[in-house]
């Protein structure tokens, strides 16, 4: 089973300049109780953003680049083959990123946990849309505020139809 998780805006705004748009305590620990234990794939702009392999999963790193090494992860050539090294490992594996690697999941994917942070910031990476009729909402938790964040967030489960 392939998941994507993803933290968005209103308009399906991921990050800029290779960072995150948001730092929310509850979202990084929703991250992190749902794919422990679980492969987690990305690709090579997502990993070096982080800076290391996450700790508790299978991390594969998607690059063309033939010499392209990562310390703890494994590298992949494509999202397929990515796929297909995760599911030697786990049955369900999770797309965590970026947004050329969203775009290619979500065609396959079969579920969706995402992060809706109710406002819009400014971006330059972006969430593809996600077809209303594909989809459908099977979980929500709506947030007023984080711990450390002032505004209206909701984490979602969809899956497809």
């Amino acid at each position: 089973m392939l998941a994507i998780i993803v933290a968005i805006d209103e308009n399906n705004a991921i990050g800029k300049d290779n960072g995150l748009l948001w730092h929310i305590t509850e979202d990084l620990k929703y991250f992190k109780s749902v794919t422990d234990g679980h492969p987690v794939i990305m690709g090579r702009k997502t990993f070096e953003s982080i800076g290391r392999a996450l700790p508790g999963r299978t991390n594969i790193v998607i690059s063309r680049d033939p010499k392209f090494a990562a310390a703890g992860c494994t590298v992949a050539a494509s999202l397929d083959d990515a796929v297909a090294a995760a599911a030697q490992i786990d049955e369900m594996q999770f797309v965590i990123g970026g947004a050329s690697i969203y775009r290619e999941a979500i065609r396959t994917a079969d579920t969706i946990y995402l992060t809706l942070v109710h406002g819009k910031y400014e971006a330059d990476t972006f969430f593809p849309e996600i077809p209303e009729a594909e989809w459908k909402e099977v979980e929500r938790i709506d947030f007023e505020r984080g711990k450390d964040f002032n505004t209206p967030f909701s984490f979602l489960k969809l899956k497809r139809i």
